[in-house]
């Protein structure tokens, strides 16, 4: 029993098991399908690319991933969400491919500025936004989510008015280096990995993540000890904000528009998810930014499996909020002290036998 709660206890424990639940749901669905039992691990080269489920998976969910470095900062930082991520998704990669084709133009074959001018362009737009709710938490004190709620509700909005109300399509094919593939690798893989190496190196060579942790296990006890905790809060929604913008421009290459209305959708509930699968408490305090990796690729996963198993897209977000309950519940204290209690109290009865 020793053995098993040291294994529970884990901190890459519950994200390694949700991820191993979904890689076993595929495995009985292909089996009851008919098909090879291990085709969800097969991999191989299509068209000088790799092909299949898991390269599907690491593809489409690097997006969430690069989402989830951002948030796991600001719910560590400030024990509260940003819910605007995917709305600035959408904002930036509306700056960008507005910038590329001209204000008004609905497709363009020439780019007006450089590439690279456009791409940084809504990667500062993101940075803004992060800016504003950043100062609003931080300076203000208002409430993280009904901060963010703002750009939640305007930012797409805004994307909208930059664009002129069009879908902006860039026929330019260099538009597509960062949604597309370098060699026979998915360029967006390799960009979350950049991401999240940073990222990593950042917090541990540096101490700014013990400082993170600090503030967000107790902001008062961190200001008295020599800690700026509003700037370090700051801090973590300018990074939150500008991995929303990275995230944005890398959808928008993929699909080499700006859709203001799709890009992003939802997102920010996978982000949020992703962060709570990674086994990080959403009441601020300790973090494990690889738990929240893990846990993006399982949130990616398990919409994978949803569509296999023939859920429409409107009804995924349903099962997805039912884990988010799942894993608060999970989390929650008294549920803790209810089973440690219960647990104490076998083991006293044990000992009297």
């Amino acid at each position: 029993m020793s053995k098993w709660k040291k294994i529970v206890s884990m901190p890459l424990f519950l994200p390694i098991f949700c991820m191993l639940l979904v890689m076993a749901t595929n495995i009985v669905y292909d089996v009851a399908s008919g098909n090879f039992a291990l085709n969800f691990f097969t991999i191989e080269i299509r068209n000088g690319v790799l092909y299949g489920r898991l390269i599907d998976i690491l593809n489409q969910g690097s997006a969430i991933a690069i989402l989830a470095v951002g948030m796991t900062l600001v719910v560590s930082s400030s024990a509260g969400t940003d819910i605007s991520v995917g709305s600035v998704m959408s904002l930036s990669a509306s700056m960008c491919c507005m910038l590329l084709a001209g204000y008004g133009v609905a497709s363009a074959v020439e780019l007006q500025i450089p590439l690279i001018v456009g791409f940084l362009a809504g990667i500062l737009m993101g940075c803004l936004c992060g800016m504003f709710n950043g100062f609003l938490v931080a300076y203000l004190n208002i409430q993280p989510m009904v901060a963010t709620l703002i750009l939640y509700s305007a930012a797409r909005a805004i994307g909208l008015l930059l664009c002129n109300n069009l879908i902006v399509y860039i026929r330019d094919p260099a538009y597509k280096v960062l949604g597309g593939y370098v060699g026979f690798l998915p360029t967006p893989i390799l960009v979350a990995a950049i991401c999240v190496a940073v990222m990593m190196l950042l917090l541990k060579k540096t101490a700014l993540g013990l400082y993170i942790q600090s503030v967000g296990i107790n902001k008062k006890a961190s200001r008295i000890a020599g800690l700026n905790s509003r700037k370090i809060i700051f801090l973590c929604y300018v990074v939150c904000g500008l991995c929303a913008g990275l995230a944005g421009i890398v959808e928008s290459s993929r699909i080499y528009s700006a859709d203001s209305n799709n890009i992003g959708l939802n997102y920010e509930l996978d982000a949020i998810l992703a962060v709570a699968l990674g086994g990080n408490s959403l009441g601020g305090g300790k973090f494990n930014l690889a738990g929240s990796i893990i846990g993006a690729y399982t949130i990616q996963a398990i919409t994978t499996t949803l569509y296999a198993l023939r859920v429409s897209s409107n009804e995924a977000p349903v099962y997805k909020a039912i884990i988010v309950i799942i894993i608060v519940a999970v989390q929650a204290q008294p549920l803790k002290d209810f089973f440690n209690k219960k647990a104490a109290q076998r083991a006293l009865a044990k000992g009297r036998r």
